[in-house]
């Protein structure tokens, strides 16, 4: 991971987003974060691929489920320009609405859990 690669992941508004959300949350599937961003799941996965393939997101698979985190091995000088950019990205109100609408997400996942 160089800056310049960190800035281009950052430098979209949908990928902004969802990293955001996923920092805030922690681990979504593509399903809560269509519905929580309200876009597209084709513009959803594309961008966490992208997200994926610079290093910032890690995903995992549960069932036909695949799930996004952050890295935690990120390199140290990540984490501060990370850390003051999202709480930046979470006083907008397209973050509170993001948020708002994560909150009400009923995927098949949830639905199957309980």
């Amino acid at each position: 991971m160089t800056p310049a690669l960190l800035f281009k992941c950052l430098s979209d508004d949908t990928r902004l987003r969802c990293v955001t959300l996923l920092h805030k949350k922690g681990k979504l599937c593509v399903c809560e974060l269509t519905t929580a961003l309200d876009v597209s799941q084709p513009k959803i996965s594309r961008h966490l691929a992208q997200l994926r393939q610079c290093g910032l997101l890690l995903d995992s698979r549960d069932g036909q489920w695949v799930f996004y985190q952050i890295n935690p091995k990120l390199p140290d000088w990540v984490y501060p320009i990370l850390t003051n950019v999202l709480a930046a990205a979470e006083t907008t109100e397209q973050f509170q609405q993001d948020l708002t609408r994560s909150e009400h997400i009923k995927c098949d996942l949830m639905v199957e859990n309980l």
